[in-house]
């Protein structure tokens, strides 16, 4: 019994508290969907995706599928004029990718190895793009997600197949890639991470493996390896960049697959659940499918 809709958009109508941090009604903004308390420890370290008291819109309480919706302003952020509202419906979760990829610390001239060329895989590929310049190699299945990471930027794709840490050894060299993302969640790529990280290099975890996993600690000791994790994003941090990226880009177009009528809702949920969608698939409640 809850109103989904996680990743929003739309035009401000009423403010009880009158204008509020450069907000006024009939802004257009993007919602960040996650609300935090503003009080505790780790929102006084400005890390409110670990507040003590989280709770996301669509989630945990009431979200965005539907003609109103009541969010903290603390978590909307205006939609700049070079940026389409279908594109805007995209800002959250590419704020997601922007915290991962700030989260992996790489630097100029790295050499990345990114495991996984889905939603997220992608996002966490154009937040790249947008923070360093880097040799970045995209790993994934062959087909449309890595013709759409070599557009996105990625220096090269690599297909799964059986040659593939051969392949990889030869790119990233003796000395091992600076940073690896995994962000497929498939058993056992922590460990083929470790792999191929260099000495003093970072591992960045995206993904959620089903079951526990083997890790080799002796290899991530000795070599003084970091493992790093993320998990959402930071809404006064990633939010605005995240607009600006997909005012500036393409990077909306590429990834979402359609636009429907809230009467196409209970099709597009059975594609999703069966595996069928390949992008985002927005709803807006304006229009007729």
């Amino acid at each position: 019994p809850l109103v989904i809709g996680h990743e929003f958009v739309g035009e401000i109508v009423d403010l009880p508290g009158g204008p509020t941090a450069g907000l006024a009604v009939g802004d257009h903004v993007a919602s960040g969907a996650g609300v935090s308390c503003g009080e505790c420890p780790r929102c006084a370290e400005g890390r409110t995706n670990l507040c003590d008291r989280y709770m996301t819109y669509g989630l945990n309480v009431d979200g965005g599928l539907a003609e109103y919706v009541a969010v903290a302003t603390s978590t909307l952020v205006q939609i700049p004029d070079e940026c389409g509202l279908d594109a805007a419906g995209v800002a959250q979760p590419l704020a997601v990718g922007l915290h991962a990829a700030r989260q992996a610390s790489a630097a100029d001239g790295d050499r990345i190895v990114l495991f996984g060329a889905g939603a997220i895989g992608t996002f966490i590929l154009a937040g790249l793009a947008s923070l360093v310049e880097a040799d970045i190699t995209v790993v994934d299945f062959a087909g449309e997600r890595l013709e759409r990471a070599r557009r996105l930027g990625a220096t090269r794709v690599v297909p799964v197949g059986a040659d593939l840490m051969s392949t990889l050894r030869d790119v990233v060299g003796p000395r091992g890639a600076d940073v690896v993302i995994e962000a497929t969640g498939a058993p056992g790529q922590l460990a083929v991470a470790i792999d191929l990280v260099r000495q003093g290099g970072t591992i960045l975890g995206v993904g959620l493996p089903s079951g526990l996993q083997e890790l080799d600690v002796h290899r991530l000791v000795l070599s003084e390896v970091t493992i790093a994790t993320t998990v959402a994003h930071i809404c006064g941090t990633d939010m605005a960049p995240a607009l600006e990226i997909l005012a500036s880009t393409d990077l909306g177009d590429e990834l979402i697959e359609a636009v429907y009528g809230l009467e196409a809702v209970p099709e597009q949920l059975s594609r999703l659940a069966a595996g069928e969608i390949r992008g985002k698939v927005l709803f807006d409640p304006t229009r007729t499918s």
